[in-house]
């Protein structure tokens, strides 16, 4: 089993607890998670330790907003996803921790940018288009965003704010937004697993920390669930950005 101090053990807890609570109320907030998860564990590891808690927290996300998913959205999205998690695979296949600890948090920096700019644009956007909207543009957009998000899910579980900017820039409001999201990362982890698997990613090993971390993911989902229609979402997303920002730098000046 990992070696871990109990300070260590702590922060992963917490880490734990923000998956479940970022899978039933705010989308994406599990950077910090990554974040924690990259700084205590080997980096390429930890990519496979947290994969299963992610599942686990997809499953709590689909079982309270099953019905609100569009699934036309999810069709155009998978195959441009597919070829983004090939790639993911390849740059996994040779990067060594130092690599994959550096590319979490350049992709940690990009999506915290990624997600002020969001912000910023849907302040001004004044009549954002329909789910259903299609068109070559539509689909240009999807295989953009599909591809980014395949390989940043891959490489570091990091799909989350690219997802949420492209359901954003969709249209969707809450419900329609929970429900896409929670069948998309359901399906796109659950697919995930065989290659995680391959690359050696999970293990024995990586199975029994995730069976202590996952009595922390439940708790977690209660209390997004809990507090969805409470939350100030700006006040949160600020914190959310602010400490993507700190565990990016950390990474990177490791």
């Amino acid at each position: 089993m990992y070696t871990v101090t109990l300070w260590e053990f702590a922060a992963l807890a917490a880490a734990s607890i923000l998956v479940g609570f970022s899978k039933t109320a705010v989308s994406g907030a599990n950077t910090v998670s990554l974040a924690i998860f990259a700084a205590v564990l080997p980096a390429r590891e930890s990519t496979g330790v947290l994969l299963p808690l992610l599942i686990v927290g997809d499953l709590l996300a689909v079982r309270t907003y099953r019905r609100h998913a569009h699934w036309g959205t999810l069709v155009r999205l998978f195959p441009a996803v597919a070829a983004g998690v090939v790639v993911g695979t390849v740059f996994l296949l040779w990067a060594g921790d130092a690599e994959v600890r550096t590319s979490i948090g350049a992709i940690l920096l990009l999506m915290a940018g990624v997600t002020v700019w969001r912000r910023r644009a849907a302040a001004r956007a004044e009549a954002p288009a329909p789910p259903d909207a299609d068109g070559a543009g539509a689909r240009l957009k999807a295989g953009s965003y599909g591809v980014l998000g395949g390989f940043t899910t891959m490489v570091a579980n990091a799909g989350g704010p690219v997802m949420s900017l492209y359901l954003l820039s969709a249209g969707f409001r809450k419900l329609g937004f929970l429900g896409t999201s929670a069948w998309f990362f359901l399906i796109v982890n659950v697919a995930k697993v065989p290659f995680s698997v391959g690359l050696g990613l999970i293990d024995g090993r990586s199975l029994l920390l995730d069976a202590l971390l996952v009595l922390f993911v439940l708790p977690g989902a209660y209390i997004g669930k809990a507090c969805v229609d409470r939350i100030n979402q700006r006040l949160f997303e600020r914190l959310v950005i602010g400490a993507t920002v700190l565990g990016g730098l950390q990474l990177l000046l490791r």
